[in-house]
């Protein structure tokens, strides 16, 4: 039998004109997951509330301009959960309720869980914790019985991140497409971690060298007894808060273990595709990063374009993230908030959520422009790094123009002036969230780098999460509202762009407008009034 390959994979997920990636073909809504993994009989630390008294500034943060950082004790590292993982709104219609939460998710389904590794820490013990946004709490999974010395850092040093996946959540919904939709969660909360670290004075950043089996054993990932009937739960990535610079020792797992996962469906459909790709693009142990830099670009940019002209609470802008679900068709954008929105995707030392990515700039933005003040109506390309525009010329269609826009040094290039709307909405499987907005993208990806390591197909996705994050908050910041979307046919966007064989694909999509408010929908705060209450006393 031939070996499997990502590429296999990826073949057989996309969606063409003909017939859709391989799903459901209904829905069990009787048996759709959990929203809330929780691990019974684990101790409890209930978080206090304190993100709504951080004064950082959304315009500092997304220049890289932090405030002294914070100490590392139990009250900021549950507002870093509070503004990444956490709950940020409740919504309610006809009797039911569900919650948003500060990272985003295809279809509100959030296979994405967090764990915090900490040392020596003020008011938390040493040892391995699992977050429950729903209740803001850690529930504690492991200790060791001596701490180990890399764990030790604790106040002095920083403490670990950790983030998975389980993979049933997404395809419950989705089917076989749904492990790409997990990646691009864990680049969305990679991102968010990022910006709530950087709220607080942090510096994160996306450890390189732990392989998957390291990361599952640091975690308790591997322990069948406490997995027994529940879904497991895939490694994906460790992420270090502290300082910069040489790339942490990862601790030794815990002896001591407590708590069962809960079981989130009653029954289950196997998706043996997903099951071989998480197989084959398995992370191994690789070289760490001595001095952490933008990947290997080390690119020198400007003063990042100014944004929003208000000012809002970094808070505010994370907490109030919405996904769009339709756009009015009438709002445009101006020019320079547009521009600023897509220098921000640019990697910058220092500024969120770059400073935390190790890896190579490897996804460029393909734009249907179509309400931007100023700016014909067209296609248009937007290339991270200056290294790529000669490839990506040479791979699509000879005729377009490739005439520079913008600003200087803004790598943004009018390929066809054209209205495209119907174009956009067609190659997003016909929604008209990509037609009626101010600007919708495609993500192009180079695709020989997962092709050479077949665990970068991840990092791939991860990389179009983050940069949706991006877009979603300069979005906010804009007055106008994002949405990111994963249905889209695959070879359509490629035909589009006139690219032959597989050396660049469309990962993810994204669309940015006017967004039509449902006023049928309630909005309920995310915690407790009384908890809020409670934490601005604890908190200074």
């Amino acid at each position: 039998m031939p070996e499997y390959t990502l590429s296999d994979y990826h073949e057989k997920s996309k969606h063409r004109l003909d017939r859709y990636a391989p799903g459901p073909g209904w829905l069990d809504w009787a048996n759709q997951p959990e929203a809330f993994r929780s691990f019974a009989g684990a101790a409890r630390i209930e978080l206090p509330l304190g993100a709504a008294l951080l004064e950082a500034r959304y315009t500092d943060l997304r220049r890289g301009a932090l405030a002294p950082p914070r100490p590392i004790c139990l009250d900021s590292i549950a507002i870093l959960f509070e503004l990444s993982l956490g709950v940020s709104a409740w919504k309610s219609y006809g009797g039911s309720s569900w919650a948003l939460r500060c990272n985003p998710s295809s279809g509100n389904l959030h296979p994405t869980e967090g764990y915090l590794v900490a040392g020596q820490v003020p008011g938390i013990e040493a040892g391995i914790y699992h977050y429950h946004s729903r209740d803001h709490a850690l529930e504690r999974r492991g200790a060791w019985s001596m701490v180990p010395a890399e764990s030790r850092g604790g106040a002095a040093g920083g403490f670990l991140i950790g983030l998975t996946s389980i993979y049933w959540r997404e395809a419950w919904k989705y089917g076989m497409r749904a492990f790409r939709y997990c990646q691009h969660d864990g680049g969305h909360a990679i991102a968010a971690v990022s910006y709530a670290a950087a709220a607080l004075g942090w510096r994160a950043g996306v450890l390189v060298s732990p392989s998957d089996a390291e990361i599952a054993a640091l975690l308790g990932l591997n322990r069948d007894d406490d997995f027994v009937g529940a879904e497991r739960e895939a490694p994906e990535c460790l992420i270090w808060i502290g300082a910069p610079g040489a790339e942490p020792e990862v601790p030794s797992p815990p002896q001591r273990w407590s708590g069962a996962a809960n079981r989130l469906s009653s029954e289950h459909v196997r998706w043996e595709d997903i099951e071989r790709v998480a197989q084959c693009t398995e992370k191994p142990a690789t070289a760490a990063i001595a001095q952490r830099r933008i990947a290997d670009t080390a690119l020198e940019r400007g003063e990042l374009l100014a944004g929003a002209r208000s000012d809002p609470s970094a808070a505010r802008v994370i907490r109030q993230r919405r996904s769009a679900q339709a756009f009015d068709g009438k709002t445009n954008v101006g020019e320079q908030a547009f521009y600023a929105m897509l220098d921000a995707t640019l990697p910058r030392e220092g500024a969120p959520p770059w400073c935390a990515w190790p890896y190579p700039v490897d996804v460029h933005p393909m734009l249907f422009v179509h309400r931007v003040e100023g700016l014909e109506p067209g296609l248009y390309a937007f290339v991270r790094d200056p290294r790529a525009i000669e490839p990506l010329r040479n791979a699509m269609r000879s005729d377009w123009l490739w005439h520079r826009v913008g600003p200087n040094g803004l790598p943004l290039f009018l390929l066809v002036a054209y209205d495209l709307r119907d174009a956009a909405r067609g190659i997003c499987c016909h929604q008209d969230v990509a037609a009626e907005s101010c600007f919708a993208l495609g993500m192009l990806s180079r695709f020989d780098s997962a092709r050479a390591e077949s665990w970068r197909y991840r990092a791939l996705h991860w990389e179009c999460g983050m940069l949706g994050q991006v877009l979603y908050l300069e979005a906010e910041a804009a007055g106008i509202r994002g949405t990111g979307i994963g249905c889209f046919f695959d070879d359509e966007m490629h035909a589009l762009l006139g690219l032959q064989g597989n050396a660049w694909q469309s990962l993810y999509h994204f669309t940015a407008g006017g967004a039509i408010e449902d006023q049928r929908l309630t909005s309920l705060p995310a915690y407790a009034f009384e908890r809020a209450r409670s934490a601005a006393r604890s908190i200074r």
